[in-house]
């Protein structure tokens, strides 16, 4: 691509660089010049204008883009994306439909390594997005870039954006009390908040008394398709009464703990095909937490274990906590 100020008189056919203001309007960057706009440049007082001119084996910023997000999403269908219309080098990549985005982040990286000007930015890995949420955005930065620069980047970018939609419809909370009073709903509002976005619905409320054997008894009875444990007094230790009560019930925790804060004292197992999830403390509060990564993943059928969940640590403080005191100096 050639790009320069040229006189008008050589302007016909070339793409605007710059918006240029008229007395009615104004002629946007990246518009083709046609002889009824180098007619009102000249009415300006111009003779010369900053344009762009594509080469023989350059591919214009919107074809271009166009071509790389077709790669992306070849079935837009089974990958629950849509794409939008490119405009000014750019087509955004847009979720049909409730669940995680499941990126070959490799793929990304090869795609934006191959030329500056061809770009891909998209949410982190495994994001939570609604219907209509953006995931990603192509943009060409250049009004053209050479064939033989898009031809690999296309190459790289083959599928590498996919929407998980959730596996599950129904999630049965169980909460502990160590009192014989009922908690408060808090905790079930905020799951189910969580679970909404997700096209899931919580069972009837299940509150048992803080112990291995109560626990057990309402794993048993539940009737959802995951089962999420709120214990009243914190989960402390693999050994402690949730924990157990997934043993207890014949099934086996996992994991316990998770290098995020908030959201540490989280554990994750499974009774027979059903997951189980401990929620921390911190899952009372609408607020993101190491949990919501966790339930999200689970939900939309994404394996998870020791390994991702211990990657979670660079990125996983989620909060810092206002009251925590500084070190002492000296």
């Amino acid at each position: 691509m050639i790009f320069g100020p040229v006189p008008l008189a050589d302007a016909l056919g070339t793409i605007l660089a710059h918006s240029i203001a008229l007395p009615k309007g104004k002629l946007a960057k990246g518009r083709w010049l046609t002889e009824d706009d180098i007619a009102q440049l000249a009415a300006l007082g111009m003779d010369e204008v900053i344009v762009a001119r594509l080469e023989a084996d350059d591919i214009h910023e919107d074809e271009a883009a166009t071509r790389l997000a077709q790669a992306l999403v070849p079935n837009p269908e089974a990958q629950g994306l849509r794409l939008s219309k490119a405009t000014t080098g750019r087509v955004n990549l847009i979720a049909t439909g409730a669940g995680v985005a499941e990126i070959n982040v490799d793929a990304v990286n090869a795609l934006n390594a191959v030329h500056p000007m061809i770009t891909l930015a998209t949410v982190p890995a495994w994001h939570r997005c609604d219907p209509d949420t953006m995931i990603g955005t192509v943009k060409i930065i250049s009004y053209g870039v050479p064939e033989d620069a898009l031809n690999p980047a296309v190459e790289a970018a083959r599928s590498a954006i996919h929407i998980r939609p959730p596996q599950y419809k129904t999630a049965t909370l169980i909460e502990t009390r160590t009192t014989d009073e009922i908690p408060s709903d808090k905790g079930r509002r905020a799951t189910n908040g969580r679970l909404f976005r997700l096209n899931m619905a919580l069972t009837e409320r299940v509150v048992v008394p803080h112990r291995t054997e109560d626990i057990t008894a309402a794993i048993a009875e539940a009737s959802g398709d995951v089962v999420l444990i709120l214990t009243a007094s914190a989960t402390s230790d693999p050994m402690d009464v949730a924990p157990s009560a997934v043993r207890l019930a014949g099934g086996k925790v996992t994991r316990f703990g998770m290098p995020v804060d908030p959201g540490n004292l989280l554990f994750l197992g499974k009774v027979g095909n059903r997951p189980v999830i401990g929620l921390p403390g911190c899952a009372r509060s609408p607020a993101l937490n190491g949990a919501d990564w966790v339930l999200e993943r689970v939900i939309c059928g994404v394996p998870i274990g020791d390994a991702e969940i211990s990657a979670m640590g660079v990125g996983g403080l989620l909060k810092e906590i206002p009251t925590r005191p500084r070190p002492r100096e000296g």
